[in-house]
């Protein structure tokens, strides 16, 4: 395949001679040169590349591809080499996902953990349905909207991405308009989005304080775009409908920056993945519950009790189990969970824990819950390394690894979802 259609931007420095010996964990070409370590974005094993030295980084920057893999593939976007969002668009697609699965294998067992690791499931479905676009105004005045060009702050302008779900059709002319309004100069807008069921959810982050004239300004913008909400930093600045999202048989209404899911497979996967898991479980913990993605679906047949450090989300959670049907109680309450994780004592009369924290991962929790008894332990994680290390704790307090099952949502990356399975011998 050309070069040319992979939009990279030819090195002035003398290139070198290379021979790609795998693809690494960020989703970089290794090559080894001299018993030195050379990454090269946008190859893959096997190929020979010309590639040239990036300042002070062991870094290269891709110059020519001179024998392409077999397996190498036409990008499906045109920006693909220069926007730095996707790592990967140029491998068959089985290729990737054992790859990406290798990466789950080859981390736990740096950690000395032998578990079955499962087939990879993609769970892109219809693309990502949150997106966070920047704007920054250019040298000759401009303010060009999309994402930065690969380590670079430099905004590449961009009009359309095929990843994300079409809810999200209209967020790049809302985010230039939002430009054109703010004019960010010092630094960049984040403009982050959310596809609600209602419309976009859309918070502004970088302005500064606004004058009321622009205020007003951007209320008129909401309306000419048909926001459901408008937020500056989580501030409301016009809602025309609350933003709300389905989640098994409950509405929840978004707090402003809320956390969801990168897709809706994805959230869909990996609740299905929970609730087999948890099996037929009476009384179940959700920690780091969020606003309810498996609590509100493990309540179709258990009581549950969740818990989350946002006390946004909690009450969010808690106004869709009032408006609810057919769902078991469910509790939830507003708790931080790295300062006062949940103690045996409170998890005794607990058939199953669901936890599933931030890409920091839930040490503190982690040893309390080794030190529990509770028979079924379901970790999820957005990290594999954090979830090898809490996985290692569960392990070392006497709980048997049963299985893992890897989740692709977020493609073209090198980011994998997790769902483990622990149990407590009898």
């Amino acid at each position: 395949m050309a070069t040319a259609t992979l939009n990279f931007s030819l090195a002035r420095a003398v290139a070198e001679r290379l021979v790609i010996d795998h693809v690494g964990q960020r989703g970089d070409g290794v090559a080894r040169v001299n018993g030195a370590t050379r990454y090269v974005p946008y190859t893959l094993p096997g190929e020979t590349v010309d590639a040239a030295a990036l300042a002070a980084s062991d870094r290269m920057q891709l110059v020519a591809i001179r024998t392409p893999s077999p397996q190498r593939i036409h990008p499906l976007c045109a920006h693909f080499g220069v926007c730095g969002g996707c790592a990967i668009q140029h491998w068959q697609p089985d290729a990737y996902h054992a790859w990406k699965r290798q990466l789950v294998i080859d981390t736990l067992v740096r950690a000395g953990i032998d578990v079955e690791v499962t087939d990879m499931i993609d769970a892109h479905g219809a693309g990502r349905r949150r997106v966070t676009l920047h704007a920054r105004r250019a040298p000759n005045g401009s303010f060009p909207v999309g994402f930065a060009a690969p380590n670079s702050h430099a905004v590449i302008a961009i009009y359309a991405c095929p990843i994300l779900d079409p809810a999200l059709e209209g967020a790049f002319e809302t985010a230039r308009a939002l430009a054109a309004l703010l004019k960010p100069v010092a630094k960049p807008l984040d403009i982050q989005m959310t596809a609600a069921d209602n419309g976009l959810d859309v918070d502004v982050r970088g302005s500064g304080p606004l004058p009321p004239k622009i205020v007003t300004a951007l209320s008129r913008l909401a309306e000419q775009y048909k926001l459901a909400r408008l937020t500056r930093h989580g501030e409301l600045v016009l809602m025309r409908a609350p933003p709300v999202v389905t989640m098994g048989a409950a509405t929840v209404s978004l707090p402003p920056g809320s956390f969801l899911q990168a897709t809706v497979a994805g959230e869909e996967t990996l609740a299905t993945l929970a609730a087999a898991h948890c099996g037929k479980a009476k009384r179940i913990v959700d920690l780091f519950c969020g606003v309810g993605p498996f609590a509100l679906r493990l309540a179709a047949k258990a009581r549950v009790a969740a818990f989350d450090s946002d006390p946004g989300a909690i009450a969010s959670l808690q106004k869709a189990v009032a408006s609810a049907h057919g769902l078991k109680p469910i509790t939830a309450e507003a708790r931080d969970l790295f300062r006062r994780p949940l103690v045996p004592q409170e998890l005794r009369d607990v058939d199953a824990v669901v936890f599933d924290p931030p890409r920091q991962g839930a040490e503190a929790q982690s040893k309390q819950l080794a030190a529990s008894k509770v028979p079924v332990i379901i970790a999820v994680s957005c990290n594999v390394t954090t979830f090898a290390r809490d996985a290692r704790i569960l392990i070392d307090g006497g709980y048997k690894i049963e299985t893992v099952t890897p989740v692709d949502q977020f493609r073209h990356t090198p980011h994998v979802e997790l769902v483990g399975k622990f149990v407590r011998p009898r």
